[in-house]
């Protein structure tokens, strides 16, 4: 089974996938890259939105430099069932039948 990243600009839950794509390169939560930005236009929203305008051109040119791969991921063909569980009244009621 593969999976894949979809296209960060076409996806439904970022607007143009800035954040997330930079998430995604350095292994952390897109969280810590979105509070900052948020931060940011409150204090001048020129500044973010020059920001995210800089961030979303660089991922674009990172993913087209350097494209994201698919990674193979492999599943066991089948799963381990265990032995069932006696409870206390199961192992009173077979001490009781074998006495």
């Amino acid at each position: 089974m593969t999976t894949t990243k979809g296209n960060l600009f076409l996806r439904q839950d970022t607007l143009f996938g800035a954040c997330q794509g930079l998430a995604d390169d350095f292994g952390i939560s897109a969280l810590w890259l979105r509070i900052p930005l948020a931060a940011t236009i409150l204090y001048s929203p020129e500044i973010a939105f020059g920001t995210y305008a800089f961030l979303c051109a660089l991922v674009l040119v990172t993913r087209k430099v350097w494209p994201v791969k698919s990674v193979a991921v492999e599943t066991p063909a089948t799963a381990v069932e265990a032995a069932p569980v006696l409870s206390a009244d199961n192992e009173q009621r077979e001490l009781a039948q074998a006495a």
